[in-house]
Order: structure tokens, then sequence, then C-alpha cells
């Protein structure tokens, strides 16, 4: 029986996996077009800050309505709404209308879906997978998730040079259709139809349970408080400025932005591959805060030193190869611990806390690129022609500084969450 399920959840897999390549190819392509219509890291910065808002915001309701309802309804419905934005962009720039505004709009509308969506499918997991192969659906999770950012740049760039952005986005839409026609017709989730009935209590009393939940779990609730810590200083940088500083750097290049996002990938691979055979560590509290302050330490800091594709690209490895770890860990330890008929609040309030300082990074790593780091490194300042001896100098010299400082506090938050003791009593139990 066990082994049926899992091949439910491989055809469940694999079509969501379809589904994130189309949508991560018209991210790709929007960045690349947004960037080169305003020349500025904050317009990149602000197109991430309208997705993370209302997603963050949202999540703090979401989770009686995805405890009440059906798993797969909510990601049907979801995944729906995403097309339609997608096809709002196409009607919009084939008309020479679209604008940076309008993007901002569709990044808020698919924000406020994934609320609903990322919960629904994190919960549907559960359901799907039985106990003993967890950790191997997180780390298939990763592999394709990673496969998504290596095959996305290259085979965005290439539509791009043959038909433009109206290629990417029809290649999205008929992604979206094969998603949602496996998941309707050949994904079976048999959801506890009791539970469901049962899922009657007061809207307010269900919304508070899931907080109460991690107020009483004081372990999980402080990963997930270290973890919003160390997503603030990775938006700051890697899914922040990381684009406009590859292509400032590399005279305009895009191409370079592509390939040093291909390796990031890579490396993603390689992690998922190593956790989803069984290579993790015997400790989840280790899984999560080790390989993350490797990333922090050696990932960011290169990233900020480097000053061709080279070093770039072993820096993205560094970063990238220990994401799985840290995702399957915390992945683990939220499965065995709460109850299936509190997942959808649980992981909503996950979703609030832990991802509430990302729009906050990102919204102030666009401002701190474009007016701090980048007119300091670019002024006389004897602080600055020391850090040029660093980092270089030029374009992006500024926001390579941004790395070598996420580097270093990203590292220590890693050690800080390591070493907390409600979480270390989580093995313990």
């Amino acid at each position: 029986m066990s082994d049926k399920k899992f091949r439910n959840f491989i055809i469940f897999w694999l079509s969501q996996s379809v589904s994130q390549l189309g949508s991560a190819m018209t991210g790709f392509a929007l960045i690349i077009w947004a960037y080169k219509q305003t020349n500025s890291a904050l317009t990149v910065s602000l197109m991430s800050f309208c997705s993370y808002v209302p997603y963050v915001f949202v999540s703090i309701f979401s989770g009686p309505l995805i405890d009440r309802h059906k798993k797969k309804t909510i990601m049907v419905i979801t995944d729906l709404m995403a097309a339609l934005c997608s096809l709002g962009v196409l009607v919009l720039y084939l008309t020479g209308r679209l604008r940076i505004q309008d993007i901002y709009l569709v990044n808020f509308i698919i924000g406020f879906m994934n609320a609903f969506q990322a919960p629904a499918a994190s919960a549907a997991v559960s359901i799907m997978v039985p106990e003993n192969k967890y950790a191997k659906a997180s780390g298939m999770d990763s592999f394709t998730s990673n496969l998504v950012t290596v095959s996305a740049p290259m085979l965005a760039s290439v539509i791009l040079a043959a038909v433009g952005i109206k290629g990417v986005i029809l290649a999205d839409l008929v992604s979206f259709l094969f998603a949602v026609l496996v998941l309707t017709a050949g994904v079976s989730m048999k959801e506890d139809a009791k539970i469901l009935r049962e899922e009657r209590e007061p809207y307010l009393t269900q919304l508070r349970s899931g907080f109460l939940f991690l107020g009483q779990n004081r372990g999980l609730l402080g990963i997930m408080l270290s973890l919003a810590f160390m997503n603030f200083f990775s938006r700051l940088t890697y899914e922040n400025i990381l684009s406009p500083m590859l292509i400032a750097r590399s005279g305009g290049n895009s191409g370079v932005y592509g390939f040093v996002s291909a390796v990031l990938g890579i490396g993603g691979i390689i992690g998922g591959i190593w956790v989803s055979v069984g290579r993790g560590f015997k400790s989840n509290r280790r899984m999560i805060y080790l390989p993350a302050a490797f990333s922090f330490l050696f990932g960011d800091i290169l990233m900020g030193i480097g000053r061709n594709v080279y070093i770039w690209s072993l820096a993205g490895l560094a970063a990238s190869m220990p994401m799985p770890f840290i995702m399957a860990g915390q992945r683990v330890m939220l499965y065995e611990r709460v109850p299936k008929d509190m997942q959808g609040r649980v992981f909503s309030a996950r979703n609030a806390i832990q991802f509430s300082t990302i729009p906050i990074g990102i919204l102030l790593g666009g401002i701190l690129a474009d007016r701090v780091f980048e007119p300091f490194m670019a002024s006389d300042s004897p602080a600055a022609k020391i850090l040029g001896t660093v980092v270089g100098s030029g374009r992006g010299s500024g926001m390579a500084v941004m790395f070598l400082c996420s580097g270093i506090l990203g590292f220590w938050a890693s050690l800080f969450g390591y070493r907390n003791k409600e979480i270390r009593k989580l093995e313990q139990m």
C-alpha cells in the first residue's frame, strides 16, 4: 500500500514540476525585461516584494480554509488564477501596453493565490506519502525545484531569442494545462472525509489554534523564527540583487546571470539527490543549521568577492547544495509533530512567520543597493577603496559588499539557531 501511495505522489510531483517550470520561465523573462526597461535593482526588488506581501499577510488567515476543503480543489483553483494572470500579461504585451506596474499587480495576485496553494500542497504531501518517506519526498521536491532553476533560464533565453516574451508565456500556459489535467484526472488524493466534516469549529477558533499549537511547541516556533532571520539575509542578496549585480558586473551580459542561475540549480539538484537517497544527517537539527551556516559563509562571501563567472559559479554551488537539507530537516520535524487535521493551519502559520521577513529583505535590499551601497562604492571614501580591494570597483561593487554582509550575518544567525535550547529539546522527544 505504501508503494502505491508513493507512486501516486510521484505523479503529483511530476505534474507540479511541469507547472513550476512554466511559471519560472515567465518569471525569468519578466525580470530581464523589467531590468532592461529601468536599469534599476529596486525595480526587480519591487516585483518580488509585491508577490511576498500578500503571501505573508493572507497566510495568517488561510489555514482554516485549507483544512476545511479538499487540497486538490484548492490547488486547481489557485493554478487557474495564476494562468489567467499570465494570460493577462500576454495580452498587454501583444497590445503594447505592458508596464512595470502591471507586473506588480500580477505578482500581487499570484502571491495571494500562493498563500492557499503552498500550504495545501504541503498538507497534500503528508496525505500521499508514507511517514518513512517524508525526507525522500522532500529531497525529490528539492531536486525538481532546482532542476527548474537550471532549465528555466536556459529554455526562457532560447525562446526569448527566437520569438520573445510571448513565446515564453505561451509555454507557461501549456504547462499549466498539462499540470491541471494530470492533477484532476491522474492523482488520487484520499482525504479523510471525517476530518473534513469535523472541521466546522468557528473560523476564528480554528485560526487561533494554528498559532496556539506553535506557542505550545516552542521548539518548532524557534525553528521558524530562526529561519525567518535567515530568510531576511538571503533576500537582501540572492533572491533580490543577484540578477542586477551579475548583469552590471558582466557588462550587461544577461547570459552570465542565466549561467550562474543554472549552476545554482545544479547545486540544488545534487543536494536534492543526496537527501532523496537517504544521505542526510541523523539529526534534523543539524540538517537544518549546519548546511545553512555553510551556505552563508561560503556561498554569499564567494559571490561577493568573485569577479568572474567561474568564482560566481563556485559560490552558487556552495550556496545551493545545502538548501535541500534545510528544507528536508524542517519538513520532517513538522510532519512528525503536527497532526494531519491541523497541518493546513500550522503550515499557513509557518508561512506567515517564517516568510514575514522576506518582503522587508527584498524591499530593503533594493533600496540599500541603489541608494546606499552603490553610491558609497562609487565615492572617494577610504573605506570604499579598502572594500574595493576585496570586491573590485565599478557598477555592482556595492551589491557585492552587501553579499559580504549577508554572508557574515547569516552565518551567525545559523549558529544561533543551532544552539537554541528549545530547538535542541526537539531531539529529545
